[in-house]
């Protein structure tokens, strides 16, 4: 950019002239030095640009005693910066490339003739939804606030969260046309920062015309790319996104996207929620035992029931074998066919009713679950067995939290029915043992996927298939090798290993927990025989 004014001026209007909401607005800067205010309409606030940049920049007035057109350079940006303008967010801005594209965020251009750089003001406004509850991860007892696709907005609920200088934040744009603005972050002295350096590369070797979601950075920078197992988790929740935090892992944010990434990650947290911390461990335990049983009903039921039923039926007790083959009789597919048949058809009434809208998905549901399943069965078409079978995995995909892992489950139930149907109970053993070997060569940043079981941790153990209690997880998942690795301080330790005091026992006067002597209600309290008994 040069010091000339109009040759500045015609150069932007060379490259944004023919956009219908680029505008040019001439003005005499302190009522002596020729501008230009170049703006969008359309992304701008015309209120802030009028009382905040072109009224202290036209109504101001200097010294009478000097001489306002002997200002030069850097004397004129010095009185532009303390005297005259009271703008909170602006700068200096020499690059023309730079100018341009700030211009196209909304952000206004002030250009003054003699002067070799441009200032920028902070003006853009862009609707934005308010923030609601999250819609895919919902929770019974927790925040209900979720991440909306305002990058600032995002940062802010997690900064509401953690007041503290460690939170760090390192940004980068990536998309040669989008120039979508990424945010990194992490706490330090709790985040490793090998770890922070290795998410950086893997983003900054991203070259792609645009990022429109955080789902595209989550396809480059995964380690295996052809596994159905997702190794990055994703969440709406900032509680969540600031509790994976405070374990030590990084979160990555996308301007436009109401998602955040969670990195490293392991398969034990496709089956955790943000309650299993809000309520008592006993409950939650047995919760995540339930959850366990769905994701093992989702994966193998339709491979066991083809395996059993074609090729060990001699496995079913006698009463209910007589009644698998009365309600198959006259059924023309064998068992492996019918099964495909049924999944097939699960799976299209599922999209059909995800892609609808809310209002005709829900009678699309109950019209193809109740209607066309008993027709089906009352046609002979399937047998009422094959329709239980298919209804226990289908709910079972539903209870498991994560939709990414659920659907990894749903694309490996097809090839499980079809070596059942092949080899039968060999065949479920052989496509578990394969599934099973793949998910232990997979990494997520070099975290083994199956950690904290394989390899075994203690600490981490205490959080997987069942939750211990907060206070004996002491220690952060030694996997994530944070520099500090301690959760919970010794004086908390200290206090619950103290005798409770029985404050308000009625049986008792005083507390002796304050230095006092505890006294003994009188005997016609609590002595049947005393003056109140008669």
């Amino acid at each position: 950019m040069g010091s000339n004014l109009e040759e500045t001026v015609s150069l932007l209007d060379k490259v944004l002239g023919s956009n219908e909401d680029f505008k040019i607005h001439r003005f005499d800067a302190l009522g002596v030095y020729p501008a230009a205010l170049v703006y969008l309409s359309s992304m701008t606030e015309q209120a802030n640009i009028n009382n905040d940049i072109l009224k202290p920049l036209m109504r101001y007035q200097t010294d009478t005693s000097g001489d306002k057109k002997s200002l030069e350079g850097e004397q004129l940006k010095n009185l532009l910066l303390q005297d005259v303008l009271y703008h909170c967010k602006w700068d200096w801005e020499s690059d023309l490339e730079v100018i341009i594209e700030s211009v196209l965020r909304g952000i206004s251009a002030v250009v003054v003739d003699g002067l070799d750089q441009a200032m920028l003001f902070e003006t853009s406004v862009v609707a934005k939804r308010n923030i609601s509850q999250p819609q895919t991860e919902q929770v019974i007892r927790g925040p209900r606030e979720g991440f909306i696709e305002n990058l600032d907005t995002n940062i802010s609920l997690l900064r509401y969260r953690l007041p503290t200088p460690d939170f760090k934040i390192k940004s980068m744009k990536i998309g040669r046309i989008t120039k979508s603005k990424v945010a990194i972050c992490y706490l330090e002295g709790i985040c490793n920062e090998e770890l922070v350096e290795e998410v950086q590369n893997r983003l900054s070797g991203i070259d792609i015309d645009g990022i429109m979601d955080v789902g595209y950075l989550e396809q480059f920078i995964e380690d295996n790319h052809y596994s159905p197992f997702p190794q990055i988790q994703n969440t709406e929740r900032p509680d969540k996104a600031v509790a994976n935090m405070l374990e030590g892992r990084v979160i990555i944010l996308v301007d436009g996207s109401p998602f955040a990434l969670l990195a490293p990650t392991v398969f034990s947290q496709f089956y955790q929620t943000s309650e299993d911390y809000s309520e008592r461990f006993v409950m939650v335990s047995f919760i995540r035992l339930a959850r366990l049983l769905a994701l093992f009903f989702s994966l193998i039921t339709p491979s066991l029931y083809v395996a059993i039923i074609s090729f060990n039926p001699e496995l079913i007790p006698t009463e209910f074998a007589v009644a698998v083959s009365g309600g198959r009789a006259g059924v023309p597919f064998p068992s492996v066919v019918e099964v495909l048949i049924m999944e097939a058809s699960m799976e299209v009434l599922r999209e059909a009713t995800l892609r609808l809208p809310q209002q005709i998905g829900g009678a699309l549901s109950i019209v193809g679950v109740l209607v066309i399943g008993q027709a089906a069965v009352a046609a002979g078409f399937v047998s009422p067995i094959t329709v239980v079978v298919i209804a226990l995995t289908t709910i079972g995909s539903f209870a498991t939290p994560a939709y990414n892992a659920a659907l990894a489950l749903r694309l490996l139930r097809f090839p499980m029915v079809f070596l059942a149907g092949m080899f039968g109970l060999y065949g479920v053993m052989v496509g578990l043992i394969i599934i099973a070997n793949h998910m232990l060569s997979l990494r997520s940043f070099g975290v083994p996927y199956l950690s904290p079981v394989i390899p075994g941790n203690f600490e981490g153990i205490k959080d997987t298939i069942m939750r211990s209690p907060l206070w004996s997880m002491r220690k952060r998942p030694t996997i994530l090798h944070t520099p500090n690795d301690m959760r919970i301080g010794k004086s908390t330790e200290a206090k619950l290993n103290e005798a409770a005091h029985n404050t308000l026992n009625p049986l008792k006067v005083g507390n002796k927990k304050w230095g006092e002597e505890d006294g003994v209600s009188s005997s016609s309290d609590r002595d049947p025989g005393g003056v109140g008994s008669d």
